[in-house]
C-alpha cells in the first residue's frame, strides 16, 4: 500500500532558491509526486518582484528564471488569504514579535497542520515544524 503524501509549506525564500540554483529545485521536482508543495499567493507575488531585482543587479536577463519560477509553480499549489482567514488571527499573534509579514506562511502551516520549508529564523519557535535546506532530506526520507 502505498503512504500517503504529506503536506509542506514553502517560504518565499525557498522559491527564490528554487529559481536561482538547482539544489532546492531539484528537490521540489523530485518529491512532487509524493509530497503537497503548497504556498500563498504573496509568497509567489514576493518572488515575482525580487527575482528580477536580484538578476538584474548581476546583469543576467530575469525572462528564463521567470520561465523557472512558472515550471515550478506548476507543483505548488498557491493558497489566498481568504482561504487562510481562518487562522490569520492565530498566526499573528504567534508571530507578532518577529515579521508580522510573514502571517500567511505560518497561517498556511496552521491550516494545513504541516511543516513550513524556509530559511528564516522568524519561523523558529511560533508552534510548527519548521525545515531548512540544510535538513529537509530528513522529511523527505521519512
Amino acid at each position: 500500500m502505498a503512504s500517503p503524501r504529506r503536506a509542506l509549506v514553502l517560504d518565499a525564500n525557498i522559491l527564490i532558491r528554487a529559481v536561482l540554483g538547482p539544489r532546492v529545485r531539484n528537490l521540489i521536482l523530485e518529491n512532487a509526486g509524493r509530497v503537497h508543495f503548497f504556498t500563498p499567493i504573496e509568497c509567489i507575488e514576493d518572488a515575482k518582484r525580487y527575482l528580477p531585482e536580484i538578476l538584474q543587479s548581476k546583469g543576467i536577463d530575469p525572462g528564463p528564471a521567470m520561465e523557472v519560477l512558472d515550471l515550478l509553480l506548476t507543483h505548488i499549489q498557491s493558497l489566498d488569504n481568504e482561504w487562510l482567514e481562518d487562522y490569520e488571527s492565530l498566526a499573528k499573534a504567534r508571530i507578532t514579535n518577529r515579521d508580522l509579514n510573514d502571517w500567511p506562511v505560518l497561517a498556511a502551516a496552521l491550516a494545513l497542520s504541516c511543516p513550513i520549508w524556509t530559511q528564516d529564523a522568524d519561523f523558529f519557535g511560533v508552534g510548527v515544524a519548521t525545515w531548512t535546506t540544510a535538513h529537509i532530506a530528513g522529511f523527505f526520507d521519512a
